[in-house]
């Protein structure tokens, strides 16, 4: 597998498995994890963070870390945000808002800041970032 097909196909296989999770949820249908998780405190905030942040590591791995372009005297900022942080975080939106839409699932607002969390931790982890050993 080459590295570019390799790029999307990490990003591409966990959203996938986050959209299993979510169907999942919407259809009330509680698996073995979802009591797992549900046993362990905080442990939904804790998966949100987690899922949605390393979606987000994963997208902007695939997008190549690029950022989005803001022009100066637009008020572009000196360190703008991640083009694949910002797609995974206006996903964790609508998918959190949809639920006011389905019976089995209800709007959290603490859900919506362990996703945007763990998009912003995640987001800060870059390979070329990270200290080299000498």
């Amino acid at each position: 597998m080459t590295s570019i097909q390799t790029r999307w196909f990490l990003p591409l296989s966990f959203f996938l498995f986050i959209s299993y999770i979510i169907f999942l949820a919407d259809t009330a249908d509680y698996n073995f994890a979802f009591h797992v998780v549900g046993q362990i405190p905080y442990g939904d905030k804790i998966c949100h963070a987690l899922l949605y942040g390393v979606m987000a590591l994963l997208l902007n791995y695939g997008l190549s870390f690029r950022r989005v372009g803001i022009p100066a005297h637009l008020g572009g900022l000196e360190n703008p945000p991640y083009i694949g942080s910002v797609l995974v975080l206006t996903f964790a939106i609508l998918e959190e808002c949809s639920q006011y839409c389905i019976p089995s699932r209800t709007f959290d607002l603490w859900d919506l800041v362990a996703d945007f969390v763990g998009v912003v931790l995640f987001s800060v982890l870059r390979k070329d970032k990270c200290p080299t050993t000498p």
